[in-house]
């Protein structure tokens, strides 16, 4: 800049400037179009207000702490009182606790649980009961989101000669026709379903079906195969980078066949760096994704599984192994044979994958359920297993799939 021009001369020229960018700024504005849209935008917000506001309610985190003995208990007030006037949901007596302890079940009392429960027998309303309690609603999602499909009727395979098998030990609180069941009664081969009818009806295999209220999950580790297990959910993981541990090992032997613990359809299959040879199974309710990862080398799933594929609680879905921790597909590179199994909650699908991830620890859960280990039986021909009885889960949608050996191709 020329410091002798006057200051008369710099005015003008700063002012044809000021002129030259308001005119640029008002041609690069379709002024009618931003108008209109500006006033379309606005009015679709305020149409779908409502609906955003909706969409961004739902539960972003969820700290699972219920211990293996509530769930005991709660999960045998409902089954005995399932044919009751009054009936005692195990997922809101849970939530109760939930809400007066904070989440934290290192406080649990079975005699706090009793006393809720005489309450409700003695004609109080949950909802009475619950009307102060600020986060019981809270708890009932979170809680309903991971125990949801676990209990409830079905029908299920048993050998005419046994009695059926009851998923927790009798506590003194059993019904006296359970009683009678384990001693080998007519009633062993008739179950009553919730309505106090009975139903048998005899299969080809000298085996009975029965109507029963209970526990439908399984645990993910078949029957008659030993695995060792310890609470390592968080546990710090560094393969790839530095972070934590969201799911939980079941250490076992190559080859240990692993059962669907809830019904559903194969969401994710195939390998992941991470997990080596998995499985990825959603509920239908669309609630819980359960993991299933370290899957065995060379044959790592049932040979009847694809994406899609629709699985009944009790399945076996796929055999333990030490996949994983590579780029490259079916290779070994986890030291000790194990399943990592994982559940993660969705309540919004933004939850499904990145930073909002709700996975939660099983440990407890995985000790539960425990007490209902699906047998199975291999395939001589192939070394496919299968489950040994075959169950009907009215969650299924379309109706029940089965998953039977051929005949005379037993081990």
């Amino acid at each position: 800049m020329n410091h002798n021009r006057p200051p008369q001369f710099l005015k003008l020229v700063i002012s044809l400037e000021c002129v030259l960018l308001a005119a640029f700024l008002i041609l690069l504005t379709p002024v009618g179009d931003a108008v209109s849209d500006s006033a379309a935008a606005s009015g679709q917000a305020a149409e779908n207000s409502g609906e955003q506001e909706d969409k961004k309610d739902f539960i972003k985190w969820v700290d699972f702490q219920v211990t293996k003995e509530a769930m005991q208990q709660a999960f045998r007030y409902d089954v005995d009182t399932c044919q009751s006037d009054i009936h005692l949901n195990w997922i809101e007596l849970l939530a109760y606790l939930g809400a007066r302890y904070g989440g934290d079940f290192s406080r649990y009392k079975a005699a706090d649980m009793k006393a809720l429960a005489d309450r409700i027998l003695g004609g109080e309303k949950m909802e009475d009961i619950t009307a102060d309690m600020k986060y019981y609603s809270y708890y009932l999602e979170a809680y309903g989101a991971v125990l949801g499909g676990m209990v409830g009727e079905f029908q299920v395979e048993i050998p005419a000669a046994e009695a059926p098998e009851f998923a927790l030990k009798d506590d003194g609180r059993n019904s006296q026709e359970q009683k009678d069941a384990k001693e080998g009664s007519k009633s062993s081969t008739e179950e009553k379903t919730q309505d106090g009818q009975t139903e048998e009806d005899k299969t080809d295999n000298g085996n009975v079906w029965v109507t029963k209220y209970g526990l439908k999950a399984f645990s993910p580790i078949a029957k008659n195969y030993p695995y060792n297990d310890y609470d390592d959910f968080g546990a710090a993981r560094s393969y790839g980078f530095k972070r934590q541990h969201l799911g939980h090992d079941m250490m076992g032997q190559v080859g240990t066949p692993v059962i669907a613990v809830e019904s559903g359809y194969v969401e994710a299959i195939g390998w992941n760096q991470y997990g080596g040879w998995r499985l990825g199974i959603r509920s239908f309710d669309g609630k819980r994704y359960y993991y299933y990862a370290h899957l065995r080398k060379n044959y790592p799933y049932h040979k009847s599984l694809q994406e899609g594929s629709v699985v009944q609680a009790g399945d076996v879905i796929g055999y333990l192994g030490r996949t994983g921790y590579s780029r490259t597909e079916n290779t070994n590179n986890i030291d000790e044979p194990h399943l990592h199994f994982g559940i993660q909650l969705i309540f919004d699908e933004s939850q499904k994958e990145g930073n909002n991830e709700i996975w939660i620890d099983c440990y407890e859960l995985v000790k539960f359920l425990a007490v209902n280990r699906g047998e199975t039986i291999k395939k001589q021909e192939t070394k496919e297993y299968y489950r040994m009885y075959q169950m009907i889960d009215p969650a299924i949608p379309g109706g029940p799939v089965e998953q039977r050996i051929p005949a005379g191709e037993e081990e």
